[in-house]
């Protein structure tokens, strides 16, 4: 009877275990996380990288991130990336980056035509016409993709301050 009752309680803590697992895996990831798992945001998690950007974008936020997807990257003129992602452009391509990121976690259902700040300082033009939002010259073209610390809306431009 021992044996068959240890075995009951290693197949309830196992179970236990894996439950709590999966309902790890369900609950959503800092921004970061949830970038390097897409396919469309690789180029940027490159460039946070690059600009150690990494652990302010794993911070408490909250953050609204306007994504530039890799198509966007590539919409760049030719050596531009690649010139960004050099060590001595890492201030220049902070703050490009930064220029993405709002203070707050502003849903799809939140966003109105408005002029925001970014974090760095800047001012974002954001428009709302016949459904379609655009911030800058960029097009939102995927919304509400949720992170622990914030939110991430994927746009098809770099956006670049002035």
């Amino acid at each position: 009877m021992k044996p068959i009752r240890t075995l009951s309680l290693l197949l309830a803590t196992a179970a236990c275990l894996i439950g709590t697992s999966a309902m790890a895996k369900d609950e959503p990831q800092d921004i970061v996380a949830v970038a390097s798992e897409s396919k469309d945001f690789k180029t940027l998690v490159t460039a946070i990288k690059a600009a150690d950007l990494v652990t302010t974008l794993q911070g408490d936020g909250p953050f609204t991130v306007f994504a530039p997807t890799d198509k966007a990257f590539d919409k760049l003129p030719k050596g531009t990336l690649e010139d960004l992602l050099k060590l001595e452009n890492k201030a220049k391509l902070a703050a490009i980056l930064t220029y993405h990121v709002v203070p707050g976690k502003m849903m799809a259902a939140d966003v109105k035509t408005m002029i925001c700040k970014s974090v760095s300082d800047k001012d974002l033009d954001v428009k709302v016409s016949d459904g379609a939002v655009t911030v800058n010259d960029a097009k939102v073209i995927k919304t509400d993709i949720k992170a622990s610390n914030g939110i991430i809306h994927a746009i098809d431009t770099v956006l670049m301050p002035k």
